[in-house]
């Protein structure tokens, strides 16, 4: 069976402008169905990461929170504590960094949360008939909301081809451990060249799997339990995580949280991708190079699954940027995401998705 995606296009007139087709595309999607007055609506997004600008314009989710309020629900914007040292590791930094991206109060009128607590561990186990996992670490806010709306940047991603909604929701709604489960399946490793065993780490682990050996940090893999907390109490940035799961791996268990992630909400939920700015890499570096296509326009679905479908093949189906990352496919119809990432797969998230019952890869495209 296939689901319906909605398309809107960047034209726009005195007559309806990007902001009204927002709405109407929510419209569209059944929103006022989905969402009751009273509803707490987690809207999940990506806060950026401080020196990129390819995220999701503030003042569009504004348009997203404004559309939910005319439903009498009270939205709040959400994102979780990054895996990996810097701007986003802990709740303060990742706030701090989001007001500086523009997603203060002010701008988008709903408050801020973070949905994994003050360091990434405020969690839920969700059970889930998935096929490599039975439950997932989810952050405790998502969990808690009556309603979810993700609103995603659809780009291309060096671990996973491309990142759209299954990310956002998969990876990005994982808590800390969550994370760890879906990269790595040991644990943190310590750059001893970086390392001046001051031994905060060691106060900071709760299991007792870290001890200081000739004045250097050492993890013991056998008492780790890959919850995370040494990486953001490095100050040095001397404990990283091993990125050693095979990339197919890494989709498949993506989906599976991004399964975990709309438990119990799967009438509750409504999905946003904007094509636009589809920069080469994930928007959690500090930098966004140039679009590879040219800004495409804004999808809205039901389904997370057909969602990300579709936006590949508009993507794919444009013509590429010369003078950019993308190597080969630059002619419409060319696979771009493998023209910048030509060993990555990235048609596996949507298998698996599709084969544990997140959404179907078929899809009808409305345009609006």
């Amino acid at each position: 069976m296939s689901s319906t995606v909605y398309f809107a296009d960047m034209r726009a007139g005195h007559k309806e402008n990007l902001f009204g087709k927002i709405g109407r595309l929510m419209q569209e999607c059944g929103i006022r169905e989905r969402v009751a007055p009273g509803d707490l609506v987690a809207v999940k997004a990506h806060f950026g990461e401080r020196g990129n600008h390819a995220f999701v314009r503030p003042i569009f989710v504004r348009r997203v929170v404004e559309e939910l309020k005319s439903c009498g629900a009270s939205p709040f914007l959400t994102d979780s504590s990054t895996l990996y040292p810097g701007e986003r590791k802990e709740a303060v930094s990742a706030l701090t960094c989001a007001i500086e991206n523009g997603f203060a109060y002010a701008v988008v009128g709903a408050p801020l949360i973070m949905s994994d607590g003050l360091r990434g561990h405020t969690a839920v186990k969700v059970p889930i008939p998935g096929e490599l996992l039975q439950s997932v670490e989810i952050g405790a806010e998502i969990v808690e909301a009556d309603a979810l709306v993700a609103v995603s940047h659809f780009k291309c991603h060096e671990l996973t081809g491309f990142g759209g909604v299954l990310k956002n929701l998969g990876m990005g709604c994982a808590s800390r451990q969550g994370k760890l489960t879906q990269h790595s399946n040991v644990a943190p490793k310590v750059a001893e060249k970086f390392c001046t065993g001051c031994a905060l780490c060691l106060k900071a682990c709760v299991h007792d799997a870290i001890a200081i050996v000739e004045g250097k940090a050492r993890i013991d893999p056998e008492k780790c339990t890959g919850c995370g907390r040494c990486i953001t109490t490095c100050q040095l940035k001397a404990i990283n995580i091993q990125w050693n799961e095979a990339t197919p791996l890494v989709m498949k268990k993506m989906s599976e949280f991004a399964l975990g992630a709309i438990r119990g909400k799967e009438h509750k939920s409504l999905f946003i991708n904007f094509i636009t700015q589809v920069s080469p890499a994930c928007d959690c570096y500090g930098h966004a190079d140039a679009p590879i296509v040219n800004d495409i326009g804004i999808c809205a679905s039901t389904d997370p699954v057909a969602l990300d479908q579709a936006c590949a093949d508009l993507v794919n189906a444009a013509r590429g940027n010369p003078d950019t990352a993308l190597a080969s496919g630059l002619e419409p119809g060319g696979d771009k995401f493998r023209g910048v990432h030509p060993d990555i797969d990235w048609e596996i998230q949507l298998e698996h998705g599709e084969k544990i019952g997140l959404g179907s890869r078929k899809y009808e495209l409305v345009r609006i």
